[in-house]
């Protein structure tokens, strides 16, 4: 504040103090006082500082070599796991995930090798069984058609393309492969389904398609209906 210039400049309030010409000195000495103990307290919390030890640096991680996350590395992790798996023999039971039975088909009898020429399946066994580490449940085995294969290129799912990192040869008109539940149903509204075997097609199907839908693209319904 100024001490020189109008009345009504020195008459303004100060905290809690009016500076009026009778005043002035009372609050000079107490603002000073008041500055002076804080200063003190100041110095002192710093010099506590200064005599702690230093905390360790951190290294930092420059931004581009963050690893994130994303749909395709958790994807690559589940295809590579589920591949070793098949490699070496493990199976779903030896882990504990799956009920010491042997899977099941649709119709109730034993679950049948889908193709082993490409491999297929989630564990890349020839068989489309499934358990917990499979959330797309690869249970449905089918005869792809181009068709079919354009479809689901055209949702985002690209089965032409071969993808070594996960044992996926790529497809083509007349190849067996275990297709994800969800997709074949997907394909079946859009009227581009593709046949499928009911003795290969592993029971979870039926949590997303009903039996008809499955008999009414079945190759080996008549075959099934003899068994």
């Amino acid at each position: 504040f100024f001490l020189s210039g109008s009345k009504s400049q020195t008459n303004q309030p100060l905290g809690n103090c009016s500076l009026n010409r009778t005043q002035i000195s009372f609050c000079i000495r107490e603002k000073h006082s008041f500055s002076s103990s804080m200063f003190a307290k100041h110095q002192a919390a710093r010099a506590l500082v200064n005599k702690a030890p230093a905390a360790p640096a951190v290294p930092r991680i420059a931004a581009s070599s963050r690893v994130r996350p994303n749909a395709w590395s958790s994807r690559l992790f589940f295809a590579l796991f589920a591949s070793s798996l098949g490699s070496r023999g493990v199976t779903a039971q030896a882990m504990g995930t799956e009920a010491p039975t042997q899977p099941k088909n649709v119709l109730g009898g034993p679950l049948e090798c889908c193709c082993t020429n490409p491999t297929t399946g989630f564990y890349r066994d020839g068989y489309c069984r499934t358990d917990m580490l499979d959330h797309g449940r690869h249970v449905v085995c089918a005869r792809v058609t181009q068709q079919f294969l354009e479809f689901s290129r055209s949702r985002g799912n690209d089965l032409m393309t071969p993808a070594p990192w996960a044992s996926f040869p790529g497809l083509k008109d007349g190849d067996k492969w275990c297709l994800c539940a969800s997709r074949w149903r997907e394909a079946a509204e859009a009227g581009v389904a593709p046949p499928l075997y009911l003795k290969s097609t592993h029971k979870k199907a039926l949590e997303y398609v009903t039996m008809e839908q499955l008999k009414s693209h079945a190759l080996d319904l008549e075959e099934a209906a003899t068994a």
